[in-house]
């Protein structure tokens, strides 16, 4: 089922406006990674029992493996099935060529990061490539999220400490953000402040008074990657300085593997594994949906139009 361009630029206008109610309103959404169609759904439920607007998301790991075609049609097809507010984020796309493969397959939310592909990307390279994706997506008016350098750790359970020092030399500052957006054109900068990809053995902390200094040298939306393993206390507060959306990957990964562990142990002789996934594995990841939900204070929010 494909879009027509028309209807990739009336979603793309709708979320672009949504972002700015959610900075207005203090508000922010929950961009959760999508592994597979369970994890879709656990998603979808969540946002319908809350009615709350929601991302989902792929890099270019879920990309390889299900196809950007068939992400935007499971997508859609979801939304019309539960009646939920939903739009599709390419996250970390790690290449020009990348970036407009999902612009031209109508995602609403594209997030360029060639530091992906390469950790040592020059300052120029970064910005050049991101202009590029800039000017393309003005095609159907997908949103565009990017960063001037790597942003660090995996979205696995790290056994490692958490080195604040080491971290804290690849904070953002007001003054180089608001000269990376000025010279990108972006929509969405994805700040650094703490947050940082995968769950750690120590909560993250986050630097709030300097996301409120970024953010008042700012006019774009503001992301937060790297949300896994945050206590919500850190979300409810950052949502109120204007953070628009925030990245869970993690947290739900780990949801779903023990769950699908305890199932299996618990129901030795199921030789169908779906139905443990759709009986436990569902409901867990749901649950920790909700509880970012929440937090990021998006529950009752959701506009639902077809």
């Amino acid at each position: 089922m494909s879009q027509t361009l028309n209807q990739m630029r009336r979603n793309c206008q709708r979320a672009r406006d949504r972002m700015s109610t959610a900075r207005s309103q203090h508000w922010a959404f929950g961009a959760f990674n999508l592994d597979d169609e369970p994890t879709l759904l656990a998603v979808a439920q969540a946002a319908k029992k809350l009615n709350a607007p929601v991302l989902v998301e792929v890099s270019q790991g879920e990309v390889d493996d299900i196809g950007l075609d068939n992400i935007r049609d499971l997508v859609t097809n979801t939304i019309q099935t539960y009646g939920i507010e939903m739009y599709v984020n390419l996250d970390h796309s790690p290449s020009v060529e990348a970036a407009i493969r999902g612009i031209e397959a109508g995602f609403e939310f594209i997030h360029i990061d060639v530091s992906q592909a390469d950790h040592n990307a020059s300052d120029e390279t970064i910005v050049a490539a991101t202009r590029e994706v800039v000017a393309y997506a003005k095609l159907t008016g997908a949103l565009v999220e990017s960063e001037p350098h790597y942003f660090g750790g995996s979205s696995n359970l790290h056994t490692e400490q958490i080195d604040y020092e080491e971290i804290k030399k690849t904070f953002s500052t007001p003054d180089g953000a608001r000269a990376f957006v000025e010279a990108t054109g972006i929509d969405t900068f994805a700040a650094a402040i703490g947050n940082l990809h995968g769950k750690y053995p120590v909560p993250k902390m986050l630097d709030l008074k300097l996301l409120e200094q970024i953010r008042n040298a700012l006019d774009c939306n503001i992301s937060l990657h790297g949300g896994s393993g945050t206590p919500g206390h850190y979300f409810k507060d950052a949502v109120k300085i204007g953070v628009s959306k925030v990245n869970i990957n993690t947290d739900m990964r780990i949801a779903y593997r023990l769950a699908l562990e305890a199932a299996l142990a618990a129901n030795p002789d199921e030789s169908s594994v779906a139905k443990l996934v759709n009986k436990f594995v569902i409901p867990a990841v749901s649950k920790i949906v909700e509880e970012k939900l929440s937090d990021f204070n998006s529950a009752g929010k959701a506009i639902v139009e077809f």
